[in-house]
């Protein structure tokens, strides 16, 4: 692992379906479905490409003290950082697997998430862990957990702390050489599990064949949940128990709902704004729901967007969307 603090890297603009606005170059387009949309994100507000030219983008993160961006590129071993002083830069490399190359196709790390310490909490595909990093790293990277009951964890994915400081992460094998076939796999089943703050790591469901994005509703008595199967691409919403643990899920909105727009949409990343609108990614975007389910509208790059999050002053919506990493202006702010 290496701390990188080097030159910005350039933006490697889109060579189609674009139109510059000043000095930024926009994409895509808000598909307003109910006229509520348009309280949540104004009539003309265009998608900015901030920078473009990478793998596969994940699990970006609003780090608020220090004013900057943290996303993944899965495919690289890389976390980059934007801020909009100071433009990308590399925050991280050679990070996600330290074993021996090729491993998988996406052997870096996914989503990552802050404490309520300030720290710096990385799903590592390739070695398999939930790690923790100090964000003004002293003593480096150290494992946070990477096994249940003694068998290897899959390669957590996106990982959500709780007001209590318990962090909760979903492990589905999409970071293994042969995903849920591969010979090295020791947990047979795709969990979503809890750390509790006391250290003890607990089982939560197992019910899911591909457990992805999570995200707490405001009051935190809601665990929502997508499922980014193929065949059965959905978001559940559980209902969160006084000690933490999760009762019986419910489908909260099926994805087969929204026709597919490109062949890898599935349901993926999700957040949360403060009135409880539901900012998830699937079939065609990003996908806006009311606290009932209830289809607002998508906002679409043309590009498959893996997840989101929530920066500057909170209502600017950034999005990790395949090779680009883009943003919106909103009239609400996420939780």
């Amino acid at each position: 692992m290496q701390l990188g603090c080097g030159a910005p890297i350039l933006a490697q603009l889109p060579q189609k379906g674009n139109a510059k606005q000043g000095s930024m170059t926009t994409i895509g387009e808000v598909i307003r479905i109910d006229a509520r949309l348009n309280q949540l994100i104004p009539v003309g507000a265009t998608i900015e490409v901030i920078g473009s030219g990478f793998g596969h983008l994940e699990g970006p993160v609003w780090v608020r003290d220090s004013v900057m961006l943290l996303f993944s590129d899965s495919e690289h071993q890389t976390i980059y950082r934007w801020s909009p002083s100071k433009g990308l830069s590399k925050f991280l490399t050679e990070t996600g697997y330290t074993g021996r190359l090729p491993y998988s196709k996406e052997p870096g790390t996914n989503g990552l998430a802050i404490t309520r310490e300030g720290h710096l909490l990385i799903c590592e595909h390739g070695d398999r862990r939930v790690a923790i990093l100090p964000m003004t790293p002293k003593n480096g990277k150290r494992t946070l957990t990477d096994s249940f009951e003694g068998k290897r964890l899959n390669s957590p994915n996106d990982v959500v702390v709780h007001s209590s400081g318990s962090v909760y992460f979903t492990d589905p094998p999409y970071g293994l050489p042969k995903r849920e076939k591969d010979s090295t796999r020791e947990t047979p089943f795709s969990g979503v599990y809890r750390l509790a703050s006391t250290g003890r790591l607990a089982l939560l469901t197992r019910d899911l064949n591909w457990p992805n994005g999570l995200a707490f509703s405001p009051d935190e008595q809601t665990l929502y949940l997508t499922e980014s199967d193929s065949l059965n691409s959905r978001i559940m919403a559980y209902p969160v128990r006084a000690d933490g643990d999760l009762g019986k899920g419910k489908v909260f909105f099926e994805m087969s709902n929204v026709p597919k727009q490109l062949p890898n949409d599935r349901a993926d990343g999700l957040k949360v704004d403060r009135d409880g609108n539901v900012w998830a990614t699937g079939h065609g975007g990003v996908l806006i729901l009311t606290p009932t389910g209830v289809l607002l509208g998508r906002i679409s790059t043309g590009e498959t967007i893996a997840n989101v999050a929530w920066g500057d002053d909170g209502s600017t919506l950034y999005m990790a969307s395949g090779p680009y990493l883009c943003r919106i202006r909103t009239s609400v702010k996420g939780w």
